[in-house]
C-alpha cells in the first residue's frame, strides 16, 4: 500500500500545486478540510483514481468509504484491487 500512498501524495502535488515544504499537507491530512481539494478537483483525483489502478469508485464507494486524506484513498484503493 505504500506505492499507492506514495503515487498518491505524487500526483495530488504535483496535480494541485502543493510545495514539498507545505507543513501542513501530509498522507493523514483531510484535502478538503484544509483546502488542498476542492469539489472539481475530486472529481479529477476520481478520474484519475479510476484511470492508474483500473478501477470504478461508485457513488456508493462514496457513501460507504472514507476518502478524505491520501491514507484513506490508498486503503479504498488497496481494497479495491486486492493490493
Amino acid at each position: 500500500m505504500d506505492d499507492i500512498m506514495q503515487e498518491l501524495e505524487r500526483h495530488i502535488r504535483e496535480r494541485y500545486e502543493i510545495a514539498d515544504d507545505d507543513d501542513d499537507f501530509g498522507t493523514d491530512v483531510h484535502l478538503f478540510d484544509y483546502g488542498f481539494i476542492d469539489s472539481i478537483g475530486a472529481t479529477a483525483l476520481i478520474a484519475h483514481i479510476e484511470k492508474t489502478y483500473g478501477i470504478q469508485v461508485t457513488n456508493q464507494d462514496l457513501m460507504l468509504h472514507p476518502l478524505n486524506t491520501i491514507a484513506e484513498i490508498a486503503a479504498f484503493i488497496a481494497g479495491k484491487t486486492g493490493r
